[in-house]
This record gives structure tokens, C-alpha cells and sequence, in this order.
């Protein structure tokens, strides 16, 4: 898509890619060589649609090898997960790189300065199941690889991702109008969905059996859009913590100018701080999550507001691209007073092109945890689910709301005794999903999930019961 204005590199976490105690790192390098890199297949698969892809044989395809070998990029996965999540055992196959027909350059990755890249990844060892996904806030096609591609790739799947065609802390500058940069990340994962698809017949000379959607933040908000949009080209998905757009509300740029608003105050501590507790509550950030708030008001809530809000209504600050960081309630042109119900139609029509319906048309499990304190649960996947009942497509959903569990499981690692991760979680899920898909085992029904109580932090690196 054509870009607006040239992007800037910026450092965002989940919604973007900041995150607690994590630096910044230069983008992915060519490949190093590896003693099979090049050499799998007299005939490589060639991925429909691709301008360019380069192919490498490689002895390992988790993130231990890829680190060691250049075909992935820590510094866009660092933060998603628990230091102490395992790796699994090498997975030796193919790995192709590539990039899709696109006029803007945000992804550096490989020196190729192009969006819409993406990553397919070929077990030897193919189980005949085909996973997909986006990647959660705003970063490239590698960000999914520890908490996703380990494990799916450990079980036998063939794995796709794409950076969906847009990256940064500046992404809205992608495209010529309002939404066009989310309408393209959905865009992007239907292509890759279809080129992954052939791409795996080639390779395997079979079909995929199964393919799965699925994704966190962001990237779980695409797993919704697609299988309400597009649900031929997918058995199910499991949704993390999907961002919610919907024209009617509630969206973030609704809630988070309250935040913005209320925290200072809260944070003062002064007469006024029991009041601005309250109209934190009241927005959706619950009570017991206080421990939260300061680092998400430092990291998260004023980016996330600006960036989202810019994309969808960028008349609101005029000439400013993402208005004016922390101001002050009162001042010009401030998010802290933004106010999407009163803003034009045009903005609404905006979040109505890349807005949810919940008239999903395959199985989809959704999970989310209790103090999510970026995308509230009350406020995000509440809604969601109440918006798949009301298009009469509850017996396709199951929804887990995870006590404890918050939008980055970086955090777990500096509160483990106040917080639980979602990735085993999500696998739990996943696995679900799995065995409906294959003899139609019944899914766990939709419940609130009690953190154990004999569970001690180094349980939850790996366990969660859904049942």
C-alpha cells in the first residue's frame, strides 16, 4: 500500500513493541550460512504470490537454532513470554523467506526494506497441519516464534507469519485513508493463508489436513476477522486476548483518554485520588490490578491511544501526527480529552471497515486474563463474546477468562506471585482445539479459570487446566 509519510524506527510491546527490562536490537541480518542452507529440495516450493523468497535447509527451526543461524530476529519476539518457557528439542526442516508485492518499507529485516514479509516453516517431520498467524502489535514476521512457532513446529505443524504489511510505532503513515493500514493486516494474513496453503501441497505433495488461526493481541483480533470473514480457508483458531474494533464500542481510544485522564490524579495521591481510582475501575481496569498501572501509564496507554487514534481519526490533531505525548487534560489538540462517540461519521465509518461482527463461521477459542490492564477483559473480549451469542454463534465459541493473567507475560517474570502466564494457557487451548478438530472430543466449556491455588510460579511456566 502507499505510504502517507515515511515511517520512522520506533522501539513498541504486544500492542507494540516496549517491554519491561527488554533493550532494543538492530533488525535481523541476511542469514548466516548454515551447512545445509540452500541444499533441501532439488525443486524448493515456490510461494504463490511472492516477489521474492530465499530458502535454507536448516538443522534446527526453533528459536534456538534460528538464533544461532540468523533466521530469526530476538529482538521482535523478546518480551511475549516467561524467560523460563522451555524450547523445545530441534526441529530440523526448510525455512522460506519472503516478501509480497508492496510499496511500503517499514520492515528492515534482511536488508530488504519492504513490507508484507513473511516466514513458512516446513518440518520434516509434517503431522499434515498447516498453522497461521499475524504478529501481535506492531512487530515483524519473527515475533510469534517463542511463544507459537516452537510449539507448533515441536508438534509437527507447518508454520506462516507475516508482518502484515505494516511495522512500527508508526504504522498509520501506510495507506491513503483512514483504517487502511489495519484493513491491510487483514489483507495480509488471508494471502498468506492461501500462498501457505499451496505452498505446503507443493512441498509435501498433500494437502493440509488442518489449518489453525491463531494469535495474540493484534495478531488474535486477525484470528477473529478471519474466521468471521473468511472462514473457508481455516478448520479453527485460538484467539489471545484479541484486540476488539467495533464501530458501536467499546474500542481503546474510548477508554484509554479515561485513563489518561484519571492515573495522573490517582497517582498524586491527593484529594481527588479515591475519585480518579473510581473512574480507573469504572473504565475497565480492575481493581486488584493497581500494581499494574504505573509501568502500563509509562510504556502503553498514551502510545497506544495516539498511534490507534491516528490511524482511525488523524483530522483530530491536525497537522501533529499522533498528537502531543502526555499532555495534560485542557491542553490542545490532547488525547486525554478525545472522545470517539462525538467525533465524525467518516471516523466511524473508519472502525466500521475493520470492525468485528462475532458472526464467526469456524470453532474459536478465545482466552484473556483478568488483569489485562492494556486491553481491559471487560472492555475487550466480554464483549466479544457476547457479540458471538447475539449472532447466534455460541456453539462455535468457548471463552477462558484466565484469573490472574495479564496482555504481556514479560510482567509475570517481575510479579510471579501476583500474576500467571497465558502462553500454557493458550497451548491448553490449542491443543483443544486439536482434538475437536480431529474425533470431535467436546472443547472445555467457557468458564472463569481460578489461578491454583497450590500452585507455586515455576507450576505455571508450563501448566494450564481449562477443565
Amino acid at each position: 500500500m502507499k505510504r502517507r509519510h515515511k515511517v520512522a524506527t520506533a522501539v513498541l510491546s504486544t500492542l507494540f513493541v516496549a517491554v519491561p527490562g527488554v533493550a532494543g536490537a538492530a533488525a535481523v541480518a541476511e542469514p548466516a550460512s548454515s551447512p545445509s542452507a540452500g541444499e533441501c529440495a532439488d525443486r524448493p516450493p515456490r510461494v504463490p504470490g511472492a516477489q521474492h523468497q530465499q530458502v535454507a535447509c536448516l538443522d534446527d527451526l526453533t528459536t534456538t537454532g534460528l538464533a544461532r543461524t540468523g533466521h530469526t530476529d530476538p529482538a521482535d519476539w523478546a518480551g511475549l513470554t516467561q524467560e523460563a518457557l522451555p524450547v523445545p528439542d530441534a526441529v530440523p526442516g526448510m525455512q522460506i523467506d519472503g516478501y509480497f508485492h508492496d510499496t511500503s518499507t517499514t520492515n528492515t529485516n534482511h536488508g530488504w526494506n519492504h513490507d508484507s514479509q513473511f516466514v513458512l516453516r516446513l518440518p520434516e517431520n509434517w503431522n499434515g497441519g498447516l498453522v497461521i498467524s499475524g504478529t501481535p502489535g506492531n512487530r515483524e514476521q519473527y515475533a510469534n516464534d517463542r511463544a507459537i512457532s516452537d510449539y507448533v513446529l515441536a508438534k509437527g505443524y507447518a508454520f506462516a507469519a507475516t508482518d502484515k504489511g505494516n511495522t512500527g510505532a508508526e504504522f498509520y503513515t501506510d495507506g491513503r485513508r483512514p483504517g487502511d493500514a489495519i484493513a491491510e493486516w487483514n489483507h495480509r494474513v488471508t494471502q498468506l493463508a492461501r500462498a501457505a496453503k499451496a505452498t505446503v501441497t507443493q512441498h509435501y505433495r498433500q494437502r493440509p489436513t488442518t489449518t489453525i488461526a491463531t494469535g495474540l493481541s493484534n495478531a488474535g483480533y486477525l484470528v477473529r476477522w478471519q474466521l468471521e470473514n473468511h472462514p473457508e480457508l481455516y478448520d479453527g483458531g485460538v484467539d489471545w486476548e484479541g484486540t476488539l474494533w467495533s464501530e458501536d464500542g467499546p474500542n481503546l481510544v474510548e477508554y484509554l483518554p479515561e485513563v489518561l485522564t484519571a492515573y495522573p490524579r490517582y497517582a498524586e495521591g491527593g484529594e481527588d485520588a479515591e475519585a480518579a481510582h473510581a473512574a480507573m475501575v469504572e473504565a475497565g481496569f480492575p481493581e486488584g490490578s493497581e500494581f499494574l498501572w504505573q509501568s502500563h501509564y509509562e510504556i502503553y496507554w498514551d502510545l497506544t491511544q495516539r498511534i490507534y487514534r491516528e490511524e482511525i481519526d488523524p483530522e483530530f490533531d491536525g497537522d501533529l501526527r499522533a498528537g502531543h505525548p502526555y499532555c495534560a487534560p485542557g491542553a490542545p489538540q490532547c488525547d486525554a480529552d478525545y472522545d470517539y462517540s462525538e467525533r465524525p461519521e467518516s471516523v466511524h465509518e473508519a472502525v466500521e471497515r475493520i470492525g468485528l461482527t462475532g458472526e464467526i463461521g469456524k470453532p474459536l477459542l478465545t482466552l484473556h486474563g483478568t488483569l489485562d490492564v492494556l486491553l481491559p477483559i471487560s472492555e475487550d473480549s466480554d464483549v466479544y463474546a457476547e457479540m458471538v451469542r447475539e449472532q447466534g454463534r455460541e456453539h462455535l465459541h468457548r471463552y477462558y477468562r484466565i484469573e490472574d493473567g495479564t496482555h504481556t507475560d514479560s510482567f509475570v517474570d517481575l510479579h510471579p506471585d501476583e500474576l500467571r502466564a497465558l502462553t500454557p494457557c493458550h497451548r491448553t487451548a490449542f491443543e483443544a482445539l486439536e482434538a475437536y478438530l480431529h474425533d470431535r472430543t467436546p472443547m472445555p466449556e467457557s468458564a472463569t479459570i481460578p489461578r491454583p491455588a497450590d500452585a507455586t510460579p515455576q507450576d505455571l511456566v508450563t501448566t494450564c487446566d481449562l477443565r
